[in-house]
């Protein structure tokens, strides 16, 4: 009596139980992508709102002239109140006009002889807030671009591995720091 069909059995099932594996390994690292992206945006829309609150501190300060004071104003709560649609222009505006404002001649000079240590750290945290706004953008972009890059793969749209996750899409906005 023989019993290979018995070691035919077996290979297949070993074979399908790797491809079960390799699936599921697949699919954790899908879902382990989508939530580094929505960790990144988390961590970007924080960003966000620390530099656009730091802008309106700067505006309320009174260090600053009555128009240019309103300008920055305007542009943070523009930031701060954006909808999703819009977001990313209101954005782009606030780092305009922050490098409108920190642009001007002799500006942190200035501040720093009206304000004195005062204007000396609104300022600081001001750069500090841009810069981390750079870095969170670029971390979000890097998530969405690896994410992206998954969901392209052959397996993963033959099989719908991604579900009903949406396609995660690029924050691109003028992020260029103001020169402090």
């Amino acid at each position: 009596m023989s019993y290979d069909w018995i070691i035919d059995v077996l290979f297949w099932i070993s074979v399908a139980f790797l491809a079960a594996v390799y699936v599921s390994w697949r699919a954790t690292r899908l879902d382990r992508l989508h939530v580094r992206v929505e960790t990144a945006r988390a961590a970007l829309d924080a960003a966000l709102v620390r530099r656009a609150a730091a802008a309106l501190e700067l505006a309320a300060s009174r260090l600053l002239d009555p128009a240019t004071s309103l300008v920055l104003a305007t542009a943070a709560h523009e930031a701060r109140t954006a909808d999703a649609e819009n977001r990313e222009f209101a954005e782009s505006d606030l780092s305009r006009a922050l490098r409108a404002v920190v642009g001007q001649p002799e500006f942190a000079s200035t501040l720093g002889a009206k304000g004195g240590e005062a204007g000396t750290a609104v300022l600081e945290e001001l750069s500090s807030a841009a810069a981390k706004v750079a870095y969170a953008r670029s971390f979000y972009n890097d998530a969405v671009s690896q994410a992206r890059i998954a969901r392209r793969k052959m397996l993963i749209r033959v099989l719908p591995l991604a579900g009903r996750a949406p396609l995660p899409g690029f924050f691109e906005i003028d992020d260029s720091p103001p020169g402090i």
